[in-house]
Formats: structure tokens, sequence, C-alpha cells
């Protein structure tokens, strides 16, 4: 009896286990990740019980507890999470004697350096609400983003007063304060400010301030290809939230993070900066991302975890092969924006690493994370993700950004959009509103089109937008495109490479050769929108210029324009 008993059991144990490895094969992934996520915001309410409730509590909860260990490495620099408060202590103390007070918005505008932390952290230690600045700002728009976050203090970094000079009457004119990292001021109109810091006491004059966890911390501008920077508001409570990415990605406090990403951005201050926070563990800062140097830092300053974002990986997969990228210690990178194509590349050339790619807006409240090894996903909308968190993708207007209804007033999910989810429960991110264009009555995604030209071996890298062609409805495709090194553009194996893989609707109609691609600050690349046609004919300058026919048979020569390669002036093909 017990043996059948026992048989029964065991049969129906193994069935199940079929069962799940055939239909659920990340049951038990998924299920791990929704008990780290529980555990993690047990220990966030009881951390709030405490009192540590903001983005500084949390600082200065870690400055207790390990008041010597590194926080901050900085080229020489090495600064303990102790030398970082009491620095931060002598800016609060420096900026109270300015009259900021709780409430007062000041702007930011600094290169990645510990004292982007130090004034950012002094500021909110007197309640005060942080604008972070783009340095790669122009006059016109500086001016727009202090008008529109309302900020009446200006602080300055060493290397960036030549931004602020130009625009310096209408500053004036608004009785905008004009502090710059100097010893002394550099000109009419500039108070220097380290000068009166570094004769301020480094103990905290007062507490933290009381804030209300929904109120806003930050304005940090997102960046964008078209208009002016837009500013977002993040509150208290999203700031908290976003220090959690590096713990859920699996990293501990015995971790050395490297950040080479702008701190102006939420990547980097947030889940950054702030990740670091969160584990109590150590943060390798640098000014710039550098290709070259990328492995040598993580090798000096034995890094475990590096950040990414956008195209940063592109540029460490086409970089030559350095010695260091073989003897790192790098177990664990974690980010966003990892194409599928690089991510492959990335993941054989790099095999230590571990990639852990996540999704998130500024602006939004929801972020993704692929918590698996699954390259392409940017996150998993299992059963267990949404017990934490429900949410459905929707399907909505782009220009009235309103969600398709249908006659009873529902809403309806999302197919193919934005976002899409795989019948396995991926997430996927198609494209970004304004990355797409409309070309014989079909919308054309630039990303899809994009990796699909780096699949050729000639091809280094791509960048493909739409542009207006006199005489046709909506835009026809342009691909800039980068050539390796060594490499000639092979035009019939472009064109079969396009027959087999792409519709007609989505070939580019143009291509432009250039030695390299203009990208954002983030490492985006920058969608062009000029008519190539436009003036006559003429189109800017390129570094090198084609004008081919390529049609359905190469061989024979019986070729029908398909793409034309423009560059300097007087050239022009019109699409068929």
């Amino acid at each position: 009896m017990f043996t059948v008993l026992f048989s029964s059991v065991l049969a129906a144990s193994l069935a199940l286990l079929f069962y799940q490895k055939l239909y659920h094969p990340f049951y038990w992934v998924d299920l791990r990740y929704y008990l780290k996520l529980r555990m993690y915001k047990k220990s966030l309410n009881a951390r709030m019980k405490q009192g540590i409730i903001t983005y500084l509590d949390c600082f200065l909860f870690q400055t207790s507890r390990n008041p010597n260990k590194p926080f901050i490495l900085f080229e020489n620099q090495r600064l303990t999470y102790q030398d970082v408060d009491r620095r931060s202590n002598q800016f609060a103390n420096a900026f109270r004697e300015s009259s900021l007070k709780q409430g007062s918005i000041v702007a930011l505008l600094m290169y990645n350096h510990p004292d982007f932390v130090c004034v950012w952290l002094g500021l909110s230690k007197l309640g005060c609400e942080v604008a972070f600045l783009n340095t790669n700002i122009k006059a016109k728009s500086l001016l727009r983003c202090i008008e529109s976050c309302g900020a009446k203090t200006l602080v300055v970094g060493r290397g960036l007063d030549h931004l602020v000079e130009p625009v310096l009457p209408d500053l004036q004119k608004d009785n905008i304060s004009l502090c710059v990292m100097h010893h002394s001021p550099i000109s009419e109109g500039f108070i220097s400010l380290l000068d009166k810091v570094e004769n301020m006491s480094t103990g905290n004059k007062s507490s933290p301030p009381n804030v209300n966890i929904m109120s806003n911390f930050l304005f940090i501008f997102t960046s964008g290809t078209t208009g002016f920077p837009k500013a977002a508001r993040v509150g208290h409570l999203k700031a908290i939230m976003s220090m959690a990415f590096f713990q859920m990605c699996g990293a501990t406090s015995d971790d050395i993070v490297y950040i080479t990403l702008p701190l102006y951005h939420m990547s980097a201050s947030l889940l950054g900066i702030g990740g670091c926070i969160q584990l109590g563990a150590t943060c390798v800062l640098r000014k710039k991302f550098s290709a070259t140097q990328f492995w040598k830092d993580c090798v000096k300053y034995n890094v475990t975890v590096v950040q990414y974002i956008g195209e940063l990986c592109r540029y460490l997969v086409n970089h030559a092969v350095v010695p260091e990228e073989n003897s790192h210690s790098v177990w664990l990178a974690a980010g966003s924006g990892l194409r599928s194509d690089v991510w492959k590349e990335f993941a054989e050339r790099f095999h230590t690493l571990k990639v852990r790619e996540g999704y998130g807006l500024t602006e939004a409240s929801i972020g993704f994370l692929n918590y698996t090894d699954e390259i392409g996903p940017i996150g998993r909308a299992s059963y267990f993700n949404k017990l934490t968190v429900p949410f459905e993708l929707l399907r909505y207007d782009t220009q009235t950004y309103e969600p398709f209804r249908t006659v009873s007033g529902r809403c309806v999910r999302a197919h193919i959009d934005l976002l899409l989810q795989d019948h396995r429960g991926f997430l996927y991110f198609r494209d970004r509103i304004g990355d797409t264009f409309r070309w014989k009555g079909e919308n054309v995604s630039t990303m899809e089109v994009s990796e699909v030209l780096c699949l050729l071996d000639f091809i280094q890298e791509a960048n493909v937008y739409g542009v207006t062609v006199p005489g046709y409805e909506g835009r026809a495709g342009m691909a800039a495109i980068v050539l390796k090194h060594d490499h000639k553009l092979h035009g019939p194996k472009l064109y079969y490479h396009l027959v087999e893989t792409l519709p007609a609707y989505a070939w580019p109609w143009f291509l432009r050769i250039q030695p390299s691609l203009d990208v954002t600050e983030t490492f985006k690349q920058q969608k062009e929108a000029d008519d190539p046609l436009a003036g006559g004919g003429r189109h800017r300058e390129l570094d090198k210029l084609l004008v081919e026919d390529i049609g359905s048979d190469p061989q024979t020569g019986s070729w029908h324009t398909l793409l034309g390669f423009l560059g300097g002036a007087g050239c022009s093909a019109v699409p068929c």
C-alpha cells in the first residue's frame, strides 16, 4: 500500500514538474524575485518606522553605521561616508548664511564630481528642492529651465561658467543668485562659494527637515532631440523606491560600483548614487565615460558592478580588445537601453558579466527589471509581479495621449505597441514616441531597422530616422551608418539582406555614410529630421559621397532605384 502511494505521489510530482518546466519555465525565478521584493518592502517599512524616510535619511543612516567606509572614489580622491557628510554640512551652513531655507529651489549645473553629491546633500539638509541641469545645455535652454523650475539660485561647477556668461544679464534681471565653485569671484555678478565653504563648520547646525514623503524632492530635466528640456518632478517616495535598483539586481554592500553616467540624470543620481547609499556600498565616480579607460578603471579600483545606459555597451564592444577586459572583477552590469544585438555581443565578449536590464521613465511611477538571463526583455509581467504592482499595457493615441476605448468605454489592451508583452510574460521595449515614422501607410520602427542593419558584417553602427520627401506623404527612411574599420559598403549584400529581413515599406531609402554618429549626453542616438532633398536637392556636407542604384537583380544589372546614397551639395535621389 505504501509503495503504491509513494509511487503515485512521485509520478504526480514528476508530472507536475514536467508541466511547470514546459509551460511555466520561469516560475521559480519569478517566485524568488517576488519574495525578494517582499523582503525589501518589509525592511523599508521597518526603516520608516525608525524615521528613515527620505534619500537624505538613508545617507545619514549609512553614515552612522559605517562612517569610515569609502563612499566615493574619484580620480585620486577617497571620501568616506563621514567625509561626505561633513563636506555636505559645510555646504549647508554656507547656503544657510545666504538665506536659503526649506522650500527654496536651487539649480545645480555641475560635472560629475564628489562636490556634486556634497552640494546636493547639503541643500537637502536645508530642505531645498534641487534642479539638475544638463551640462550640455545652451543659453536659451538654460534660461528656460531655470524659469520653468522657479529656481532663484544657480550653483555653477568649475569649468562651466562660460555657459552662464552669455545670459548673465538676463539672470541678474530675474534676481538669480549665481554661486560658482571657485575660491574667488571669476567676474562681476558671480559669488564665489568654495572660500566660504572651507571656512564653515563641518558639524550640522540643525536636524534634518521634516518633509512630506509625497512632496517634491528634485527637478530632473528629461533629454529630448526636439524642443526645450522638460522638467520632471521627482518626489521623495519615487526617490526612495529608485534606490532599490542595485539591490534588486543582486548587488550587496561589499560591491564597488562604477558610475560614468552624468549625475544630472536620474539613472546616475537616484539609481546609481542612491543605489550605493541604499546598500552602503562604494561608488567609483568618473567625470565622463571613456571606452578607453573603462576596463582600466575597473581593474584599478577593483570594480565589481558597472552601471550602463543607452549605447555605452555598444562603445565597449566596438572598442579594440584591451588586456584589462579579461582581468577585471566585474560580475554585474545593470542599467537600461541595451539593444538585443549589442546585448548578445556584450555577453559573448565579456562572458563573466551578468546583465540586468531595466526600464523606467523619470516621469512614470512604475518600472520593470529583467531579473532572468533572457536576452532582450526589459522586464517580466508575471503573476507574482502583478500581485506586487498590478498593471496592464494599454493602447492609446500618441497625439492626444488618451487611451483607446471600446463602445462600452473600457480601455483596450496593447499587443504591439511601445511596450510589447509576449506569450511567456516577458516585456520588450519596442520604440519611443518620436522614434517611429509613417511611410506607405505603415509605421516604421527606427530601432528595428537599425538592429537589422547592424547585423551586416560591414556596418558598425546605424541610426535610422524619417525624412520628408517633396511630393510624397509621410516620411521616408534614412539611415546614417558607420562602416567598420577596413570594410567597404557592399550594395548587393545590403539589398538582399533587406529583402530577407524587412518589409519593403521599412527599407531605408536614403543612406548617409559618416565617420561617427551623433549622440545625446546619455548615449542615445540623435534622430535627424532634415529634408534630404530640400533646397534644390542640396544636403549637408558628408565625409563621403556615393550615388548608387540597388535593384531587384544586381547580378544582371537590371536595377531600379531603391536606395539613394546622399552626400555633398547638388546630389539627390528620389525613392521609387
